[in-house]
């Protein structure tokens, strides 16, 4: 790789910078032959799981994940959590706990209210929440399992129990053991999870839309996985609810000329070390700090561990892009509406009130993409590829779901009545004007 990891672009507007954003946007479709052959392998595994369930599931876990996986393996055991938890280090289980709990109160206030209203006839409307009854939450196991994702346990599982959701399933790939990472096993212990089931990718999507053994089908799967677990999501929605369709990792840091180019280095990286797939994006006023964080990149990336891939990122996906004012930064980004968004100013809140677009906003040169994944509170399961032009982030609201109330009295349907009848005539639906009609007689 070049000794300049990113290239930098110069624009005075946002549409300038459309080609540019068009290219990023396109990341996930760069293979689009690839894509189509695993959506066609993603068909034939939902389809086994389906006819032949937990059979099915262990034959793909012993192909691609454990070859010595047995029935008896796919039901982690209650006291095996337990266990798992007792063996990690004090000083890890206690942060564990306290992330947990700063996520739990952030969570608590995202619960909304059932609410009505009433009309001068006595009227009443409405709209009640109810948590769905079962979900299923898929934990990826991390680089062969040496990395898990207790944040990701941390997040899914959370908003689930925090709305109420009564029962809780997780699926977590098994190592070449066929054992789960005991991190992954204590975090759901200490979260009170009882049900965990050692499988992943595909299957472990469709066991839990279908079912596999004593894994009973759930109404909604949620949680991050690769392109095997997103396509299984995508073919599967409609017979299960999901709760996004993710893709790469995505950063933008906006940055003025007090900038510290070694904090919005290591900020780029934090996601180019994710996926060769993953953008890392820099917005800046100034020419010099342009530099300078190009500069920082080529620097920083020599000793990572993961340099390959962020490198891969950066050469493919990154940019650093000069702008003549914070104004034209904050349009550029809303264009990009990012996954993460950090505006890297000392006084970020005013540029915080031109961003219509991202994800999860970080404000301030302290605020690294980091806290928001671990400690923070909020969720960090977010929108990517500009989709947070118009969705969100997972959240308690995830988990439940809204049901209208209607509430009329004999005043209210007879002072109506005809102009329902009407507007149903209009669609040509005579039984729908004759079902008001008939209790004015």
């Amino acid at each position: 790789m070049s000794e300049q990891p990113c290239s930098i672009h110069y624009f005075s507007s946002a549409a300038q910078a459309a080609g540019l954003i068009a290219h990023l946007a396109g990341r996930a479709a760069a293979d689009e032959e690839d894509a189509t052959r695993t959506e066609t392998a993603v068909r034939d595994i939902l389809r086994d799981v389906q006819d032949n369930g937990l059979d099915a599931v262990v034959a793909y876990t012993r192909r691609y994940d454990c070859p010595g996986f047995t029935k008896d393996m796919f039901v982690i055991r209650p006291d095996a959590l337990r266990e798992a938890s007792l063996r990690i280090p004090d000083t890890d289980r206690v942060i564990i706990r306290e992330a947990a709990g700063r996520i739990r109160v952030f969570h608590e206030v995202q619960k909304e209210k059932n609410w009505f209203i009433t009309d001068a006839h006595g009227a009443v409307f409405g709209q009640v929440l109810t948590p769905l009854d079962r979900v299923g939450l898929y934990v990826p196991g991390g680089k062969g399992g040496e990395t898990p994702l207790i944040s990701s346990m941390l997040m899914n599982v959370i908003p689930a129990q925090t709305a109420g959701v009564a029962e809780i399933a997780v699926v977590s790939p098994p190592g070449p053991d066929g054992v789960i990472s005991p991190y992954i096993l204590a975090a759901a212990y200490e979260l009170g999870i009882t049900e965990v089931y050692a499988c992943g990718s595909a299957w472990a999507v469709a066991a839990l839309a279908y079912g596999a053994g004593s894994l009973a089908p759930v109404d909604l799967v949620a949680g991050p996985g690769n392109i095997w677990v997103t396509t299984a999501k995508k073919l599967l929605l409609g017979k299960i609810g999901i709760d996004m369709l993710a893709g790469p990792s995505e950063i933008c840091v906006i940055a003025d000329e007090i900038a510290r180019p070694e904090w919005v280095a290591a900020d780029m990286l934090s996601q180019a070390e994710h996926d060769p797939l993953a953008s890392a994006v820099c917005i800046v006023t100034d020419p010099a700090v342009a530099s300078a964080v190009r500069g920082e990149l080529a620097a920083q990336v020599q000793t990572l561990p993961r340099r390959e891939i962020a490198e891969k990122s950066l050469a493919d996906w990154g940019a650093i892009i000069v702008v003549p004012d914070i104004a034209t930064a904050a349009a550029v980004a809303n264009k990009l509406a990012p996954e993460h968004l950090e505006i890297a100013l000392a006084d970020p809140w005013p540029v915080a009130g031109m961003i219509r677009h991202a994800g999860a906003i970080f404000l301030g040169n302290y605020a690294a993409e980091s806290v928001g994944d671990y400690f923070a509170g909020p969720n960090h399961v977010l929108p990517t590829m500009g989709t947070a032009r118009f969705s969100s982030g997972l959240s308690v609201a995830t988990f439940c779901k809204k049901s209208n109330v209607i509430r009329v009295n004999e005043s209210f349907a007879r002072d109506h009545a005809g102009g329902i009848a009407r507007l149903a005539r209009l669609e040509g639906l005579e039984a729908h004007a004759r079902a008001v009609e008939v209790r004015l007689k």
